[in-house]
């Protein structure tokens, strides 16, 4: 047990830990500044534009590197993979260690791992750098759960809401970046540059994250079990992660074949053309704002509700693809509206679980993420390869539909006031 002059030196600690990133004084409750949210979210963003830079470089990494067309997707699959080790190996250590020692070393090594995508010479080191750069873009995670932990109650939604929007942002811009890059000087100068930028953020970084005290005593080994033990002890987490395993696979389903889709005739678009759909998706950063809003005022059940509805009607536009871009492009609109509702709304409900385990309740969240995207990605490019474009919409529709199947049959059991299944 604590002295009360240990607690109260523990709780001044806590108190100047906020403040430096904190409003001036005299706000009722201090919380991130808009200055340090908004870097907050360009890290983030830069950092998940690395796991989803390839997605449009697809036909050009087959090409230079001799990978099988009906096997590519396995690029997309490897960087999800190493992403859903990082989630469960690294982002845990956000509850042990200093956080902002933890981004600094996550991105230096990411920087090193962008060059050796950047100038891989085969596609077996292709795959291992990009299951590296996956492991290490978890620093994603780490960013979200320090923001949430340094904002005020009262506004943490708003916090979460703004840092993953660019995480949206990042998703989505990374394709139309990869194209115009890709263009301009080739797939590998993608990574070179990202490699380039992420350097200049670790500066930035390093100056202005605050510096935290550990307060955790447990061992590695002990960690990494009590993410396992908080699926046992929290229903909420349950819930919440089955439906990203299942709205992330949906999302994966539509992405990855696109470019197989838009590249060949009769569109045969190029990578800067392709990559601008990805703009169409950016109306997502407004959906994950203002569904951290409204998972402020207790709504956020209503917005799971609404966002599974809206994904799944999203696949109707989106089969009429071959007929009309312009229906495949508000089908885009619709489902990433509905999956970044999703994804914040998910995660704003877990940080109001428990606060002393926000970094293990996120990775145990994002792995089944992860493994959504992954699984979504390889048998979208199979299911493209030999069903073609509707057995693509077909997959992502039935992926939906389980989803929503899953949340109306959550809401309804018995213990569904502790899984986050009735309204406020």
């Amino acid at each position: 047990m604590r002295s009360g002059a240990e607690a109260r030196d523990a709780k001044e600690g806590d108190e100047r830990l906020t403040e430096v990133a904190a409003r001036p004084a005299g706000d009722v409750a201090p919380t991130l500044s808009r200055a340090v949210t908004a870097l907050f979210a360009v890290a983030c963003g830069l950092a998940v534009a690395n796991v989803y830079f390839a997605q449009p470089l697809l036909d050009s990494m087959a090409r230079d590197l001799g990978l099988r067309p009906s096997l590519v997707g396995i690029v997309v699959t490897v960087t999800q993979v190493g992403y859903g080790l990082g989630l469960l190996l690294v982002v845990p250590l956000g509850d042990l260690v200093e956080r902002r020692r933890l981004v600094a070393v996550q991105m230096s090594l990411s920087v090193l791992a962008l060059v050796v995508v950047g100038l891989a010479p085969s596609g077996a080191v292709l795959l291992m750098g990009l299951a590296v750069v996956g492991l290490l873009a978890v620093v994603i995670q780490v960013l979200v759960a320090f923001a949430a932990t340094l904002a005020a109650p009262a506004e943490r939604g708003r916090v979460v809401g703004g840092v993953t929007s660019g995480v949206v942002v990042g998703i989505l811009m990374a394709r139309t970046v990869a194209g115009f890059l890709s263009d301009l000087a080739g797939w590998r100068s993608v990574y070179l540059v990202s490699a380039g930028a992420t350097l200049v953020l670790v500066v930035a970084l390093v100056r202005v994250l605050p510096r935290e005290r550990a307060t955790k005593h447990l061992s590695y080994s002990a960690l990494l079990r009590s993410v396992f033990t908080l699926f046992v002890e929290e229903p909420v987490l349950r819930v919440r992660a089955v439906l990203a395993l299942l709205m992330f696979a949906a999302f994966s389903t539509l992405w990855t074949p696109m470019v197989l889709l838009l590249g060949a005739p009769p569109f045969s678009l190029s990578h800067s053309q392709v990559g601008l759909f990805g703009l169409a998706g950016v109306a997502g950063a407004l959906a994950a704002s203002r569904a951290g809003r409204l998972a402020d005022r207790g709504w956020g059940n209503w917005t799971t509700r609404i966002g599974l509805v809206v994904l799944l009607l999203s696949w109707w536009p989106v089969l009429l693809a071959r007929e009309s871009l312009w229906a495949l492009g508000v089908g885009i609109v619709a489902l990433d509206l509905a999956i970044q509702a999703l994804h914040v709304t998910n995660q704003s409900e877990l940080y109001a679980v428990r606060p002393e385990a926000r970094s293990r309740l996120v990775a145990g969240y994002m792995v089944f993420y992860s493994i959504g995207s992954g699984a979504g990605s390889i048998t979208s490019t199979l299911v493209f390869a030999h069903a073609g474009w509707s057995g693509v919409v077909i997959q992502g529709a039935a992926i939906s539909a389980v989803a929503l199947l899953f949340w109306t049959f959550t809401r309804a059991s018995p213990r569904s006031d502790v899984t986050g299944g009735v309204d406020s």
